[in-house]
């Protein structure tokens, strides 16, 4: 993350390398990023094994809905399922809106394009001047660590980045205030989408006091200017929550492995600058092919459900597929060890452990036949 004498150790760390349960209480951690290096792709194995966890208790209105969907695995069954399951309506969750879903989720891919809340896709090269792709993958890596630590929501990581991402298409930085623009940004998200965001002395705290109060209040204004206080962008997980939904509508079990792998998924998605330049629908859309491949390689992982509801069909999501099943592999940011590290844990499944083939089958982006 940054030159080794200038990195405090931080919890995680500790724990990882003591084997320590999370009964003791431990400080949080304090890390100065200073000179962001440039991160070579260290190749980290991926571990074939993985213990078989046991499905958690499904719920009485979850087992009734999922007994009334059609089940099917192969490509060839999956043709008619569109016509006959309406995702939208048979929700019994009164927070999905399943009356308006579809009005919903119309805005939100409208929203999505809208020029003011996209960055560009090439701000390095054409804006920044002292700050590379593998120092924004450093400090993405590094927020993930941030969020844990203070259990901010996934969603507030995603405002995060995507904050990060506009700010830097429009003013050049240096990088020296990097972490500065990281904590800013998490600032503005937590108070956006958190119940109680951390204070601006935790956030410089965990900077280790690198930047002082002042300093972190008038970047957050910089960040509210600069983005014209357009602050509500739909993300991946905004996307990512409905097709996954979908993604298991011809399962009879809810999968929760399935889920938390596109979780980990998306998060790898973050931290690769290739990725910036897609739309977070198509990101979403990526990842649920990805895992589905993943979970059964020799099963098409795409239908007719899940191309009518994202709209794109999978020659669409071929480039992003291929970047992020890259990321997984460790052929892209492999030295980046956080979002690895948090989805080994056995509360997402151990996600992080499950093989993967080296290859995808080129068939596989193959439009459905009609």
């Amino acid at each position: 993350m940054a030159d080794q004498e200038n990195v405090r150790i931080t919890r995680a760390a500790k724990r990882r390398a003591a084997g320590n349960t999370e009964d003791m209480p431990v400080p949080k951690k304090r890390v100065v990023l200073g000179e962001l290096p440039n991160v070579s792709n260290v190749v980290v194995s991926v571990n074939p094994s993985l213990g078989n966890e046991p499905q958690k208790r499904k719920s009485r209105a979850k087992t009734k809905a999922k007994k009334a969907l059609v089940s099917t695995t192969a490509k060839s069954t999956t043709e008619d399922v569109a016509e006959k399951v309406d995702i939208d309506g048979e929700s019994h969750d009164p927070q999905m809106c399943a009356p308006y879903a579809t009005d919903i989720y119309d805005y939100l891919h409208k929203m999505e394009v809208e020029s003011k809340r996209r960055p560009l896709p090439d701000y390095i090269e054409k804006v920044q001047k002292d700050v590379t792709p593998n120092m924004r993958g450093v400090l993405v890596d590094w927020l993930v660590e941030v969020a844990e630590e203070y259990k901010l929501l996934s969603d507030t990581l995603y405002l995060t980045i995507t904050y990060i991402d506009r700010f830097l298409s429009s003013n050049v930085l240096n990088r020296q205030k990097l972490q500065l623009l990281g904590v800013s940004s998490m600032l503005i998200a937590s108070k956006y989408e958190e119940i109680s965001p951390p204070s601006v002395e935790e956030f410089c705290y965990i900077t280790d006091n690198t930047y002082t109060k002042d300093e972190v209040v008038k970047m957050e204004a910089d960040i509210l200017k600069s983005l014209k206080f357009e602050m509500g962008n739909p993300t991946i997980k905004t996307f990512l929550r409905k097709f996954t939904k979908i993604a298991q509508e011809d399962n009879k079990n809810l999968n929760l492995q399935l889920e938390f792998l596109g979780y980990y998924l998306a998060e790898l998605s973050l931290l690769d600058y290739n990725c910036v330049k897609f739309l977070p629908s198509l990101v979403a859309a990526s990842v649920i092919f990805l895992a589905r491949f993943m979970m059964q390689p020799k099963v098409y992982p795409w239908n007719s459900m899940l191309q009518k509801y994202s709209g794109y069909r999978t020659a669409d999501l071929k480039e992003c597929v291929l970047i992020i099943h890259d990321l997984y592999l460790s052929r892209r940011g492999g030295g980046l060890q956080a979002v690895r590290e948090k989805y080994k844990q056995h509360k997402f499944k151990c996600v992080a452990t499950i093989p993967s083939p080296p290859e995808i089958p080129a068939p596989f982006f193959e439009d459905l036949k009609d």
